[in-house]
């Protein structure tokens, strides 16, 4: 059994707990916690015919006063990055952490999920999007309270971790 270490990463209130809550528990609550560090949850999948143990590290948000500690993204064979489609100002926060982490950790495969789908109307231009998907990055749509592409975001991530691929 392969296991690999991922991390959720995003501004505050993206909604990385409640994609963590829905993958690992199914479930998904409207109360809002703060994560304060990080909170570490596991689950198992198959990838292929291979078992892959995730352990799934939810880091606290990240705004102009608190960033990550890069302490925390050692030894992470890949991670989501979480974007609420009703703040656009996530997705810079977004670019921004996903600079730094290339530059800290290296190239590792990664997602940028675009999270609160079921809520209208948007606040990220599909301009902005394409932006990203253009500099390389996957993008993949999720709601956490619905569970609209979550399962098949970890296992995406999942595969491209197992296949060395980003």
């Amino acid at each position: 059994m392969l296991q690999k270490k991922i991390c959720l990463l995003g501004a505050f209130g993206v909604g990385k707990t409640s994609l963590t809550q829905r993958y690992v528990s199914s479930i998904f609550s409207d109360k809002y916690l703060t994560t304060v560090g990080v909170k570490i949850d596991k689950k198992t999948l198959d990838v292929g015919t291979t078992p892959v143990s995730l352990v799934i590290w939810d880091i606290a948000g990240e705004d102009e006063v608190s960033a990550v500690r890069t302490s925390y993204l050692r030894g992470a064979a890949g991670y989501l990055l979480v974007v609420d489609v009703t703040r656009a100002q996530t997705l810079d926060v977004a670019r921004h952490i996903q600079a730094r982490v290339a530059t800290e950790i290296g190239d590792i495969p990664f997602l940028c999920l675009l999270n609160k789908i079921d809520i209208e109307p948007w606040d990220i231009a599909e301009a902005r999007i394409e932006e990203v998907r253009q500099a390389g990055w996957t993008v993949e749509r999720t709601s956490a309270k619905t569970g609209t592409g979550v399962e098949e975001a970890f296992a995406e991530l999942a595969r491209a971790m197992a296949s060395g691929a980003n």
